[in-house]
This record gives C-alpha cells, structure tokens and sequence, in this order.
C-alpha cells in the first residue's frame, strides 16, 4: 500500500456517512470543535424519521449550522454518494443497515459489500478526497477456526475472521463485516485511495440491546479472551486521530475495555437485559480471563492525539 499523502487540505472539509447514527452525530460534534466544516451524509431513509434523527438534531442544537451541510444519502446511489464527497478533503464511513434490510442475516454481506464499493469507488473518483477513515468491527478479526488453539499469539490488525468458519457458524455480523472490508480494501488499493480502518469492539451507544448481531458468540469471545468493547467517546477520538496522523496506515483495532472476568459479565448481561430482575449468577466471581486481544498499534496514535490538539468536549 502506498504511504498516506501528507495531511494538508485548504478545505478543512470532511464528510461523516452516515451522520445519523450515535456514532456519525458525535463525529460531527467533535470535528466542528476542532474547526472542520462538516457535510453530515444521511441515508434517506432516515431522513423522515423522527427517532433516527434525534441525535443528529442534538449536533444541529449545540453547534453553528453554518458549518454543517447536511446531505440526503443513497448507499446504492453513486452520484448522492459524490455529491455528498464534493469538496471534502477526508470522509468518515460507517455502515447503517437500510430500514428495509435491519436484520444481519445471510445476506448483509452482500448489501455491506455493494455500499462500500459504491463509496471507495466515488472516494477515487473525487479528486479534494485525501483520506478515507473506514468503520469496520472486530468481528473482523477474531473469527477463525484456529485462533483458539494459538494461545502464545494476541489477535490483531494482522488477522482476519475466516469467511468459511463465519457463514458455518451463522456468524452474520461478522460476515459482513469481513467481506466488507476486504472488498474496500481491494477496490482502495486498486483505485489508489489513502484508507485507514478502524475496527471497533462492542460500541457501548445508547442503544446497545442484547439483539445486538455482534453478540452472537459473546460466550465464546468471552472464553477466548477476545470480547473487547469501546466507548463512543474514545471510538470518536480514534477515528480523528487516525484521520489526522499523516504517518497512519491500514487497519486499527480499537477498544477501551475487555470483558475478562465474571463479574464485569455479569454487569454487561444485566446493562443489555435491563427487564431482567437479578444479575446472572457466577459460579467462580474470582475468575479472570486472559487477554487475547491486542490494541498496541492504535494506543501509540492515541497517546500522540492526546498530548496534541484534541480539544476536550463536555
């Protein structure tokens, strides 16, 4: 892969896709305090929905509409993809699952795989574009059939969830989130796109339930020390940080927390089942998993980001 070109763009411009989200909204929030103009991208979708625009409404209360541009967004339509980039020197992406196809099932993957080919392919075909900040998961990662049996070696950036072992397994989530990324890896590599991603762990938002697709095999990542989370705080400050960091490249596994001992499990069991009544019990409370999973490549971005210009947010 090419080296990252140097961060210099007059426009100051960048595009977060989809804007509607917690995590696109806070994106928003956070790039208008550090002086960006914001094109926040929303799928049309959601745009007559009340509730799925609640937390971009927040972003429009708080900060001066001025500098935010909001685009009506069509995953599956190339040019409102374009129109949404012209001028923008960076995007933000991060997939939203259609109204009409909420559910990950056999085939996410391939709606996943045509709304990022449609963005990486209009990214190339936008000359301001300098850098591309990828939204992926750490199922991406940590899915394979022989991970498990390799307990001398941590997880990261380098590994991938095994697309066979996902889709035997019905692990749909991850599944999509694989050949996703793999399909925009290959298409940015292709087309000479800058692209950096970022693979997130469970993201403790808002609206976190225990339907959650990345939770499908929680009791196994939780065994394998594998089952990590972020906080969308310091998701949102990674995203930046490696969206600023010229010397950036490929992929960042990025978690704040690992869920490695049984009480913490018990905690988030209850967090996504609130309706439940007790707390589930747990046989050996002094248990603690080893960590199989490692962030170190991420961390070292983070600790120059946070000694730099990051402006704190209330």
């Amino acid at each position: 892969m090419a080296p990252p070109p140097s961060f210099n763009c007059e426009l100051n411009t960048v595009c977060v896709m989809d804007a509607s989200s917690y995590l696109g909204s806070l994106l928003v929030r956070r790039l208008l305090h550090r002086g960006y103009t914001v094109h926040a991208a929303i799928q049309t979708h959601a745009v007559g929905g009340e509730e799925a625009l609640a937390p971009l409404n927040v972003v429009l209360e708080w900060e001066n509409n001025e500098k935010v541009k909001v685009f009506e967004l069509d995953l599956f339509d190339y040019h409102s993809i374009v129109d949404a980039l012209k001028g923008c020197c960076g995007l933000f992406y991060s997939f939203e699952p259609p109204l009409d196809h909420s559910t990950y099932d056999e085939y996410m993957g391939e709606v996943e795989v045509r709304a990022a080919h449609n963005v990486v392919e209009a990214c190339a075909q936008t000359d301001s574009i300098d850098k591309v900040v990828f939204t992926s998961s750490a199922t991406a990662i940590i899915w394979n059939s022989t991970h498990a049996d390799k307990r001398s070696s941590d997880l990261d950036e380098r590994h991938w969830s095994d697309i066979n072992f996902c889709r035997n397994f019905k692990l749909w989530h991850a599944l999509s989130k694989t050949v996703a990324e793999k399909s925009a890896w290959a298409l940015a590599m292709d087309r000479g796109v800058n692209m950096v991603s970022v693979n997130a762990g469970l993201v403790l938002s808002p609206d976190l339930t225990i339907t959650n697709p990345y939770l499908k095999g929680a009791a196994e990542m939780y065994e394998d020390g594998v089952f990590v989370t972020v906080d969308l705080d310091f998701l949102v400050d990674a995203h930046v940080s490696v969206y600023e960091d010229v010397s950036t490249y490929g992929r960042y596994l990025c978690f704040n927390h690992t869920i490695n001992h049984t009480a913490e499990a018990a905690k988030l069991a209850q967090t996504l089942n609130p309706s439940s009544s007790h707390l589930p019990r747990c046989e050996d409370e002094t248990r603690i998993i080893e960590q199989r999973i490692s962030n170190k490549k991420l961390n070292k971005v983070m600790v120059d980001f946070d000694r730099g210009s990051h402006v704190q947010v209330d």
